[in-house]
């Protein structure tokens, strides 16, 4: 007896050194809570981020000027082929996380994208620098470039789609294998989980805080090569850093392609049409074991709704008769266990949050489209400082710094002791209150048009046509700031928590396609829009020269449809229950905050 008390003893204090979440090193070995992970793996995370971040807004945040002044497309072309871009920038984090979550995992991942991003960034400064800048010194607001051939833009395009391919695949994956360092089984740990989601986003931010100051600037005197070579050495930097931590970090192994369990689940409900539901979960079919044997990941509780789908793990005659002859192989396309009707389940519920996030990414976007064209036909000069139109999206980043640290070290410990909950506001609170303030932000944006149209300097060009000052514009970067930091940091966290453990970087990935389909929307928008207002006698509310257009109507659109989308979002929340899985003994685990708005 006291032999087999001492041998337990020895057991718990070694498995103490290790990690409870099912993490590994780098060679496959169960991962040591001291010598990996934590915030040492963590801050390299965060600071290949920054970096990464720097790279991408050296080129993403000052686009629409370039393809103006560079390749002369006219305003609503250059905005909707921004938009474009960005929005397929994002779609092609569903690629990076479908590898990740099904065969390469994370971290090689976030290698091989990352090597793709250099090498699109690589590409676009030679051909920039070689082709597209030519005559020499073209590019800033007087001199215009080209003609250019098709080959030469052909040239331009692959180079920013490969940016965007690099830099697309990466992202909802370094967000997810940052949350890796931290194991969530420990509570401390758990508390930094979440923690981190804040800190990353804050270091998203200022990584592109140089660019959209010192780079933007360069780049909008017409030292574009300058700005595009900047990036690319950022992120080749970014790239040794992540690969200098390989033996610090946590990593999680691929859990197969998802289709196919989620395909499982749709065809054997249909093939058990007529199969009666039985009342008690319990009598519905799950594997022992506290791990789901299929993928490895967490078993789910089973929860009501979506009723129909509860016939796929739905024991009927012929299941109970192959499960006697043949116990271990079952047939999952006719039976299927609980977690995996459960993981369709969740997929179904988080769609229409999910969709509710798009139209607030349309607003997200006109920062780097619509909000620097007004800047553009603004007066940019206070003191006689030349203020770049797309560097005020520095003020957007100031917001978002302040108000994460706002939001960490005033309101949260506030609202928790109100609310006498730890947990504060949940994330679904906070993603509506960053809707409310997506509104405002709107307005505040369609007033300082209305103003700008009312000093507008008559008989001027189109450039630096108003005698409003660009600084006008600062509540309205900030209040996108303000938004993002509601917004976005709980969307990464609501998507990563509310995912089932083998699609957790797809739950970062639909952060980044809400953006996509925000700035595919923004496109078309634009364009129903001048569609619409664009007669032979009115140049629509978007033309080529601002002054006689109404952008302020444009902007008052938008707050009119984030509204509606508020009104709907608040029904799709309090709809919402969160995911729960089994925790020890069998007991409910609850892994999410509250769904109440």
């Amino acid at each position: 007896m006291a032999t087999s008390k001492k041998s337990q003893m020895k057991n718990e204090g070694s498995s103490s050194e290790y990690t409870m979440d099912g993490s590994v090193d780098i060679k496959g070995r169960p991962a040591s809570k001291e010598r990996t992970g934590g915030w040492v793996a963590g801050t390299l995370v965060l600071v290949n981020q920054g970096l990464a971040t720097l790279a991408f807004f050296g080129v993403g945040v000052n686009l629409v000027l370039f393809l103006t002044r560079v390749l002369q497309q006219n305003n609503a072309d250059a905005a909707n082929n921004v938009s474009k871009w960005t929005g397929t920038v994002y779609i092609f984090s569903l690629v990076g996380a479908f590898l990740s979550d099904s065969y390469w995992g994370r971290y090689k991942t976030c290698a091989i994208f990352q090597a793709i991003f250099v090498l699109g960034l690589v590409l676009l400064s030679l051909s920039s620098y070689l082709f597209l800048l030519k005559p020499s010194g073209c590019g800033d607001e007087t001199t215009r470039c080209g003609p250019h051939s098709g080959a030469e833009v052909v040239l331009f395009y692959l180079s920013i789609y490969l940016v965007g391919l690099g830099n697309g695949g990466y992202q909802p994956n370094i967000a997810t294998f940052g949350a890796d360092q931290f194991d969530e089984e420990q509570p401390r740990e758990a508390r930094s989980k979440v923690t981190f989601f804040s800190y990353f986003y804050l270091a998203l931010n200022m990584g592109s805080l140089f660019s959209n100051t010192f780079l933007v600037y360069f780049e909008d005197q017409g030292m574009w090569a300058l700005g595009f070579w900047t990036s690319a050495g950022s992120a080749f930097l970014a790239l040794l850093l992540f690969l200098a931590g390989s033996t610090r970090y946590r990593h999680f192994k691929p859990r197969g392609n998802p289709l196919p369990r989620v395909c499982q689940v749709i065809v054997a409900s249909f093939r058990k049409g007529k199969a009666h539901v039985p009342s008690r979960s319990e009598d519905l079919y799950e594997e022992d074991g506290k791990k789901d044997a299929d993928n490895a990941g967490r078993k789910m509780l089973h929860t009501d709704g979506f009723k129909f789908l509860d016939r796929a793990a739905t024991i009927d005659p012929n299941d109970k008769l192959g499960l006697q002859a043949r116990p271990i192989h079952r047939d999952p396309w006719h039976l299927c266990t609980v977690t995996q009707v459960e993981e369709l389940k969740c997929l179904l519920r988080l769609l229409p949050i999910w969709l509710c996030t798009i139209l607030y990414s349309v607003v997200f976007t006109q920062m780097a489209s619509l909000f620097v064209e007004q800047g553009s036909v603004m007066s940019t000069s206070v003191a006689s400082f030349h203020i770049p139109p797309a560097s005020m999206s520095a003020f957007d980043i100031l917001s978002v710094a302040t108000f994460i640290f706002f939001y960490r070290r005033v309101l949260h410990p506030l609202v928790s002791s109100l609310r006498k909950d730890p947990r504060g506001l949940t994330e679904l609170q906070r993603m509506g209150i960053g809707l409310v303030i997506a509104v405002a932000a709107m307005v505040s944006a369609g007033v300082v048009e209305v103003y700008r149209l009312k000093h507008v300097c008559r008989g001027c060009s189109n450039t630096t046509s108003s005698t409003l000052s660009i600084l006008w514009q600062i509540p309205q970067y900030v209040l996108i700031g303000a938004s993002e930091v509601f917004m976005y940091v709980g969307q990464l966290e609501f998507f990563n928590g509310q995912t089932p453990d083998g699609l957790k970087t797809f739950g970062s990935a639909l952060c980044m396609t809400s953006i996509s389909l925000g700035n595919y929307v923004s496109s078309v928008l634009v364009s129903v829009v001048m569609k619409i207002t664009a007669t032979e006698d009115r140049p629509g509310w978007i033309p080529g020269n601002l002054n006689k257009g109404h952008m302020d109507r444009f902007y008052f659109l938008l707050a009119a449809l984030t509204s509606v989308d508020f009104v709907v979002y608040l029904a799709c929340a309090r709809w919402y229950k969160c995911i729960k899985f089994e925790g020890k003994g069998g007991e409910e685990e609850d892994d999410g905050e509250s769904s109440t708005v």
